[in-house]
């Protein structure tokens, strides 16, 4: 008796390739970041140009030195380049997602600098406005981050202060405000902001107190609908 064939398992569509990849997040930064063509273009050709006056410099003639400087330089070009699309694609991504809610917990989460331990969960939220307080740890201390107009948040900021300090009183605690107002932090630069606080805390005493005011209790609460932090960049390890 012949045996019949077993059908074979659908192939799983493989996703966009590397370039492929690359090129989708060249056009949707380009879309909404109209300068960033002249700053992927600048990074790319000031190596180029520095290595044709190195080679012109100090191998004059030399057609072999020429080459190798300019295969230098365009090898220098492009990491310039992509270093660049990469920030200028962030920025374009988080400027997406301004002022809804949940939108530094999605900073949190995949841009936060090594040494720094955050949730992207927030510790407190309004219920009737949404204003959220979010709170991270790190060699600067405890940092909690006001998301809304700085008029409503700054009590809650206050709150949470107070709850930091009764476990912790020789900890130092940041404010930092991203929402609506003029001198409120942009969403990309919360992680260089939270960077320049002094250093107070070393890697041992970061975990420890984070253990400390993790046990202050979370309220529960789910980031408000309206952002998916998950799709607006791959995260990093801390």
């Amino acid at each position: 008796m012949a045996r019949t064939k077993e059908p074979k398992a659908p192939k799983t569509p493989k996703g966009p390739g590397r370039l492929k990849q690359m090129y989708q997040v060249f056009k949707m930064t380009t879309r909404y970041d109209k300068k960033a063509v002249w700053y992927m273009l600048a990074a790319f050709l000031l190596p180029v140009a520095a290595s044709v006056v190195l080679a012109l410099l100090i191998a004059p003639g030399s057609i072999i030195g020429l080459v190798l400087y300019l295969i230098s330089g365009i090898l220098g070009g492009l990491l310039a380049f992509l270093i660049v699309l990469g920030r200028r694609a962030e920025r374009a991504a988080y400027g997406q997602i301004a002022g809804q809610p949940g939108a530094v917990g999605a900073v949190l989460k995949s841009s936060l600098r090594r040494g720094w331990v955050s949730s992207e969960m927030p510790v407190a939220v309004s219920p009737k406005t949404q204003d959220a307080v979010y709170r991270a740890v790190g060699r600067g201390g405890v940092v909690l981050i006001g998301e809304g107009p700085k008029s409503r948040t700054t009590r809650m900021l206050e709150d949470e202060r107070r709850k930091v300090s009764r476990v912790l009183p020789n900890v130092p605690v940041h404010f930092l405000f991203v929402g609506p107002d003029a001198d409120s932090v942009p969403l990309h630069k919360i992680p260089s902001s939270m960077g320049k606080y002094k250093r107070a805390l070393n890697k041992a005493e970061i975990y420890a107190v984070n253990n400390r005011i993790s046990s202050l209790g979370k309220n529960g609460l789910p980031i408000p609908k309206g952002v998916d932090p998950t799709k607006v960049r791959a995260g990093r390890p801390r």
